[in-house]
C-alpha cells in the first residue's frame, strides 16, 4: 500500500513562482455544473449501493430528473446573466438521453469534461482494462456529440481508482478534478510521463456537500461562497489562485436555493480582477506558461529529488 497517493510531491503554499492570470486577474473563476444521469435500477456493484432505499428508488431518481428537466434551465439562465460559461462535469449517457441539453450548452460554448457514463456506475471493482474502456467510451461520446475531445476528468461519483489518472492521461487528457489538495493548478505525475495537471475543484464549495452532507442553509452557503472568494482574491494579489463552484442542477437550482447562489455570482463577478473562464482554459494557460516553472520549483524544494 502507498503511504500517499503518489501523484505529486509536497509543495508548500509559499515561495512558489508567481502566477499571473490573463489581464492581470487575481482569481481564475470557473463554475462546474455536474450534469448527470442516474439509473433507477443500475447494475449492482458489491462495493457501493446507488440508492439508500430499496428499489424502486423513485424519490432519489425523480429529484435528479427534476434537475435535468427544470434545474438545468434555471441555472443556465443565471450563468448567462453573469457571463459565465459552464464547464460541464458530464455523465456522458446524457448525450443519448437528453441531447437537447447538450445542444443548449454547445450554443453557449460551454466546456464538456468527462464524469464517466452514468453516475450510478462506479469505478469500484473494475479491472484496469474495464476502466480504460469506460474512459475511452466517455471520451469518444463527448467528441462525437460536441466535436471536441474532453480535456478533464472527474470519476463518476468520485469513485476513482489508483489507475484513473494514468488512464485518462493515456487517453489524451490534460487535467483531473479528482484531487482536492491545492488552491492553484499543480503538476501531476502519471506513468506515461505526459504533461498532466490538477485543477482545483472544491468539495467544500460543492453544493451537494454543503446541502446534503454538511446540512448548510442556502443563505449560509451563499456567504461561504463569498468568504471563499474573498480569501482567494486577497491571496491572488501575490500569485493567482483558482476558485471553482461545483454545482448540481437538482441542488443549487431549487427555487429556495437559487437566490443565494445568484447573489454570490453577482458579488464575485462584480470584482474587476477576476478571469471568468473554464477548466480547459485554466489547464491550457497553466501548461503553456507555468508548468515547467512549477516542475523546476518542486525539484529545487526537494533538493533534486523526484518531481512530477
Amino acid at each position: 500500500m502507498r503511504e500517499d497517493p503518489g501523484y505529486y510531491d509536497y509543495w508548500a503554499y509559499e515561495n512558489r513562482p508567481g502566477i499571473t492570470w490573463p489581464n492581470g486577474a487575481r482569481v481564475a473563476f470557473w463554475v462546474a455544473p455536474n450534469i448527470e444521469f442516474y439509473e433507477l435500477n443500475p447494475p449492482a456493484n458489491p462495493q457501493r449501493a446507488p440508492w439508500p432505499q430499496p428499489n424502486p428508488a423513485v424519490p432519489g431518481y425523480s429529484i435528479r430528473d427534476y434537475g435535468n428537466r427544470v434545474g438545468h434551465m434555471r441555472q443556465m439562465r443565471v450563468l448567462d446573466k453573469y457571463g459565465i460559461r459552464g464547464s460541464i462535469s458530464l455523465s456522458t449517457a446524457l448525450c443519448d438521453h437528453h441531447p437537447e441539453i447538450i445542444e443548449l450548452c454547445l450554443e453557449r460554448d460551454w466546456e464538456f469534461f468527462s464524469h464517466g457514463i452514468y453516475n450510478t456506475r462506479y469505478t469500484y471493482g473494475l479491472s484496469e482494462q474495464q476502466e480504460r474502456e469506460m474512459i475511452a467510451d466517455s471520451v469518444a461520446t463527448i467528441e462525437r456529440h460536441t466535436g471536441a475531445r474532453p480535456a478533464g476528468y472527474l470519476a463518476p461519483a468520485l469513485s476513482h481508482s489508483e489507475q484513473t489518472l494514468d488512464l485518462f492521461a493515456e487517453a489524451g487528457g490534460l487535467y483531473t478534478c479528482d484531487l482536492f489538495h491545492d488552491d492553484q493548478p499543480t503538476p501531476i505525475r502519471v506513468r506515461n510521463g505526459a504533461r498532466f495537471i490538477s485543477i482545483p475543484y472544491s468539495l467544500e464549495m460543492n453544493d451537494t456537500i454543503a446541502y446534503v452532507v454538511n446540512k448548510v442553509e442556502p443563505r449560509r452557503y451563499g456567504q461561504m461562497l463569498k468568504d471563499n472568494f474573498d480569501r482567494l482574491y486577497a491571496e491572488g494579489a501575490e500569485s493567482g489562485t483558482v476558485m471553482c463552484i461545483p454545482t448540481h442542477n437538482y441542488q443549487v437550482s431549487c427555487p429556495h436555493r437559487l437566490k443565494a447562489f445568484e447573489e454570490a455570482l453577482e458579488y464575485i463577478t462584480g470584482h474587476s480582477q477576476v478571469w471568468l473562464t473554464t477548466g480547459r482554459e485554466i489547464a491550457d494557460y497553466f501548461l503553456d506558461h507555468y508548468y515547467d516553472q512549477a516542475l523546476h520549483a518542486i525539484a529545487a524544494q526537494a533538493g533534486g529529488g523526484r518531481s512530477a
